[in-house]
């Protein structure tokens, strides 16, 4: 039984979107320095940093918290697809049928950003078309493989709120490479932050 970690690890030099904060980890102690007995790091960061979890309350005014989401939605049975082209759009998703599904996770070029020092401005997204077309055939968590589900400079963000707005979970920040396209139970579970309008989360993948 294999574990895939599709989680991208939380350091300095983690790209994150313009704008938002970087990632800072600091060793406050340092075992047997200045009489230190243990190791102890203080860590700043934005609560969209990495893999992560948009709750609805990230674009939806009084929506529920990262704290309320049902946990149960964030495990079970998932599906991965992979999508070669440069945005995931209605037309990309006519070759699909998700009726059957409650889970999607996008593998996309966009995997292999990570390996970039820097952000890359034009990462695969998903349309709002498209989302509205998720959200119709009863899709209850969408994942992608990069640090945002819309397309960078739409500061509208149309797709989070068609997203969102349907109480569909996002998550994103995942690392799909060594994932190939199929079914798998997935474990994702956020930091539980009261309130909070998003939060980092540890997600795998088991195979059946």
């Amino acid at each position: 039984m294999k574990i895939h970690d599709v989680t991208v690890p939380l350091s300095k030099d983690l790209i994150v979107y313009p704008g938002d904060p970087q990632v800072k980890i600091n060793r406050r102690t340092i075992i047997n320095r200045d009489e230190a007995t243990s190791n102890m790091s203080r860590l700043s960061f934005s609560t969209h940093s990495g893999t992560h979890v948009d709750p609805p309350l990230h674009f939806i005014e009084g929506g529920n918290g990262v704290d309320k989401l049902q946990l149960e939605l964030l495990m079970g049975r998932v599906r991965v697809v992979q999508i070669g082209a440069p945005c995931i759009d209605e037309a990309v998703l006519s070759e699909f049928d998700f009726t059957a599904d409650a889970r999607l996770l996008f593998k996309t070029r966009n995997s292999y950003l990570w390996s970039q020092k820097s952000f890359v401005e034009d990462y695969v997204y998903i349309t709002a078309g498209a989302a509205r077309r998720l959200v119709n055939d009863g899709l209850k968590v969408i994942g992608i493989d990069y640090v945002s589900v819309d397309k960078f400079g739409d500061n509208e963000f149309p797709t989070h709120k068609t997203l969102l707005g349907e109480g569909v979970i996002v998550i994103e920040g995942l690392d799909l490479r060594e994932v190939e396209p199929g079914y798998y139970e997935m474990f994702c579970l956020p930091l539980k932050i009261k309130d909070g309008d998003g939060a980092p989360a540890r997600v795998v993948l088991r195979e059946f």
